[in-house]
């Protein structure tokens, strides 16, 4: 059994062996769980996809005289100004409004696409309006930043990587817009958000070595667990080998937009649905006994996902059952009969370069390991909002 000290000491002094998830998947089918135990150190993971529940946390700096900022758009996007005279916070699901009349500037755009510019070294508008109070007698202010010309910059996602997803489909008469992409009706098409068994918490089921404090790839540059994530329901059901059969353990995460890279912070735009934040995210597990070998191990045909018909505008839609990752992944499905086609949400592709650019900085020696400072919480229940004896004046 190896500690997490000693293979930091390993990865400072550049003798530790690190594979992506998917190179230790391949070894597992050929070498024994001690074999793999003795010999690698550390696994990264990645993954890259959509990160609805995001946003960015910016001071802009003190103006002259002082504005206490109560209402602020950036790039043309709200953000919310209530915890500070000048910080913010950027949703990346806000959509940006049209400013006389330019329609077509706010078109398919949003807090994302604000905040990957910011990344990326862009300049982007800000117009500010204040509380005018004696401490803070200036009323507007308008002006353009950047990620140099403002103080603290930081990405935060209050859930920002889900332990397992579902897989969408559409068994009504007309096309859906959904948080999937586009639904074609009569079970045209099927859209999961997941990619499998080389994202990163499929790896750690249990939560056992993800945690508060844990450093991880974070948007091309240092991030950390912050805790559980909003909608964080470890209490999901789980097959034998620990993996949850649908949304589970979900984390929150920051870290420091200044360090980011743009290839990683992509804003997007779902038609007909809104704007939302590519992220790419890689956490790296140590490799310390057959326990967590036996977990990193786990393939695409062990791994499943429920199969949601979103025709049905409810929370809880029937399903058509649970699909493994090794049949999402071949492009094709069957539902009641029907042969029915897939993609992936996720980038495959990128996620792997998620896991291989981290296993290059670990190889350099320029990214060690935390052990987390407290362990996430493993009890939590979902609790919806249709209990509480409230009026309930939605249509059916």
């Amino acid at each position: 059994m190896k500690t997490v000290a000693e293979i930091n000491e390993k990865i400072q002094a550049r003798r530790a062996t690190v594979c992506t998830v998917e190179e230790f998947k391949a070894r597992a089918q050929t070498e024994s769980f001690a074999e793999l135990a003795a010999d690698v150190d550390v696994v990264t993971t990645g993954t890259f996809e959509p990160v609805e529940s995001s946003g960015a946390i910016l001071n802009i700096g003190h103006t002259d005289p002082p504005i206490a900022i109560r209402q602020c758009w950036i790039d043309g996007v709200l953000a919310y100004a209530g915890f500070g005279a000048v910080d913010l916070y950027l949703g990346a699901t806000q959509p940006a409004e049209a400013s006389e009349g330019d329609e077509v500037q706010a078109q398919n755009r949003g807090g994302g696409h604000a905040i990957a510019d910011l990344i990326a070294g862009k300049s982007v508008s800000l117009r500010a309006l204040g509380h005018v109070t004696d401490c803070y007698p200036r009323a507007s202010f308008e002006t353009t930043i950047d990620r140099d010309r403002i103080n603290q910059f930081y990405l935060f996602n209050p859930r920002g990587l889900y332990q397992n997803f579902i897989v969408g489909v559409n068994a009504g008469d007309r096309p859906l817009f959904t948080y999937l992409g586009p639904l074609q009706p009569q079970l045209g098409n099927a859209v999961y958000a997941c990619p499998g068994a080389i994202s990163p918490l499929l790896n750690d089921p249990r939560l056992d070595l993800v945690g508060v404090g844990t450093r991880i790839f974070l948007g091309g540059g240092v991030g950390y667990v912050t805790g559980e994530g909003t909608q964080h329901f470890p209490l999901q059901k789980r097959l034998p080998n620990d993996t949850p059969i649908g949304p589970a353990a979900t984390l929150a995460l920051m870290g420091d937009a200044k360090q980011m890279q743009p290839e990683w912070v992509r804003g997007c735009y779902f038609h007909n649905y809104g704007p939302s934040l590519m992220l790419g995210i890689g956490i790296p597990i140590p490799v310390l006994d057959k326990d967590v070998v036996r977990r990193c191990a786990v393939r695409d045909d062990e791994i499943v996902a429920p199969v949601m018909d979103f025709s049905i505008p409810r929370r809880v839609r029937p399903t058509f059952g649970l699909v493994s990752y090794a049949q999402l992944k071949s492009g094709r499905m069957t539902i009641e009969g029907k042969t029915v086609r897939v993609a992936p949400l996720a980038s495959i592709a990128r996620s792997r370069q998620v896991a291989e650019e981290l296993k290059a900085w670990i190889e350099a020696g320029n990214f060690t390991l935390s052990e987390p400072v407290a362990p996430l919480p493993t009890d939590r229940a979902f609790v919806p909002q249709d209990s509480w004896g409230g009026s309930d004046r939605g249509t059916a």
